[in-house]
């Protein structure tokens, strides 16, 4: 029987895997079952997403990659927002408490929480017998009034995408044996699909850039062409989209001609950040952005109207997409 100050194999696995997570003052040590997060003034934006084990993840992708990818999947939201990370807070639901994935899944959220400065605030654990699943909810800081919604996106704005799109979709059909696996057969361009698949690359550098220049922005998790629907409907506008102009990757160009571009643009989990940007701010968005570090690429504009927005190919003519996006339902 145990004593009443003896610990529950839930309290021990906290302390032992995300408790030396926990530095952040308003964390209480995860003793509580709250913390503390300080607004200094500004707006909390607030972001949640979650990682479910055969949907955004292979049971086989290892434990460091499925932490990574579960925490900067929200700081892409927080990032598309113009906000600075603050915090997360983290539920597991796991089918055993192996520490041979635990611990470096914990050692790899532990190492972006550093490195994205977004401390861990507390969370929950729980057991599930289906598949594993985990939810983060972070927080981020903008100056009062000051976040990028969907909603400004105006007649004569340009449209803008950073990075690359399609590498994820591909580098999850190359996993699992698709199309994309027959037709990319070098070794390091099979890797850096794999890896765009496994691990996203945040554009939290370019939060304030965002800010500072866009009218409308959001992530793209879904699939460009969908989330850009649904960007134009939020503002209440359309859009003409230059499909040539879409940056792809090297190893995605060896790929397009075999799956075609509506898999590059409908295939989700690129992670990057889709904005509208008046005019006469484009050039210093494209300025900062560079400075930053950051690609981004102009592939249209937006017009007046509520239709849905035309993609165009390079001879001019209307390019039909049959599949916008991945929906979970």
């Amino acid at each position: 029987m145990a004593t009443p100050h003896s610990p529950s194999a839930e309290d021990s696995l906290i302390a032992r895997y995300f408790k030396p997570l926990a530095t952040d003052p308003g964390a209480l040590g995860l003793v509580d079952d709250a913390a503390i997060l300080s607004s200094c003034g500004d707006d909390i934006v607030v972001t949640t997403d979650a990682v479910v084990e055969g949907v955004h993840y292979l049971a086989t992708d290892p434990p460091d990659t499925v932490a990574r990818k579960a925490l900067r999947v929200n700081l892409s939201d927080l990032a598309a927002k113009g906000a600075s990370p603050a915090g997360f807070v983290l539920t597991l639901a796991l089918r055993s408490k192996e520490d041979a994935w635990l611990r470096p899944f914990a050692d790899a959220l532990g190492e972006d929480a550093k490195t994205f400065a977004c401390p861990l605030l507390g969370g929950d654990t729980v057991s599930t017998p289906g598949p594993q699943m985990i939810s983060i909810t972070a927080f981020g800081r903008v100056p009062k009034g000051r976040m990028v919604g969907r909603t400004g996106a105006r007649p004569g704005d340009l449209v803008f995408v950073t990075g690359t799109i399609g590498d994820a979709a591909l580098g999850l059909d190359v996993l699992t044996g698709g199309v994309a696996a027959s037709a990319v057969t070098d070794p390091a361009a099979r890797d850096y699909l794999i890896g765009r698949y496994r691990v996203p690359q945040p554009r939290s550098a370019l939060a304030h850039i965002v800010r500072e220049h866009a009218s409308a922005a959001m992530d793209v998790s879904d699939g460009l062409a969908g989330d850009l629907a649904k960007l134009c409907a939020a503002s209440g506008v359309s859009a003409m989209i230059d499909a040539h102009q879409v940056p792809a990757s090297p190893a995605a160009a060896i790929a397009v001609s075999a799956v075609g571009l509506e898999t590059l643009v409908s295939g989700g989990d690129d992670y990057e950040i889709l904005c509208a940007v008046p005019e006469g701010r484009s050039a210093g968005f494209s300025r900062d952005a560079g400075q930053a570090g950051v690609q981004v690429t102009m592939i249209g504009t937006i017009i007046s109207g509520q239709g849905a927005p035309q993609w165009i190919d390079a001879q001019g003519r209307e390019v039909t997409l049959r599949r916008l996006s991945y929906s979970h339902f």
